[in-house]
């Protein structure tokens, strides 16, 4: 079975890497298969900026989206439920979800985390792994 959605993450991360781990766990049917972004090819494939990718978490399928966004794509997508996007395309919902994303995204580093993507799968993530 194909995935039928992509998240590309910051696998340098231990936060983002503790993040995805929860969406593997999630996510019972496989419908979802996660790239860190550090990953040779994964920005070109996905018609990322390195920036972009560092910025944020992007879910990709029929359209691209990031942040708050994302991750409410994600959650929906992992639990085969369309609940978490309408929640937050509520009105003043989405801001507000945004606004928590680009604080945690801006202080990620600070959050409690495992050993980051690339650390623990060096050769997924190559030469750009090795922080």
């Amino acid at each position: 079975m194909s995935a039928q959605l992509h998240v590309v993450f910051d696998g340098n991360c231990g936060f983002c890497t503790r993040a995805v781990g929860w969406v593997r766990v999630l996510d019972r049917h496989g419908r979802i298969e996660l790239h860190a972004s550090q990953c040779p090819g994964v920005l070109e494939r996905f018609g990322l900026t390195p920036e972009q990718a560092d910025s944020s978490v992007w879910a990709v399928r029929d359209e691209t989206t990031s942040g708050a966004h994302a991750v409410a794509v994600v959650l929906d997508t992992a639990l085969g439920r369309r609940l978490v996007e309408r929640v937050y395309r509520l009105p003043l919902v989405g801001r507000t979800l945004e606004a928590a994303y680009r604080w945690v995204a801006e202080h990620r580093h600070m959050f409690p985390g495992v050993t980051p993507w690339c650390e623990a799968h060096p050769g997924q993530c190559g030469s750009a792994g090795q922080a």
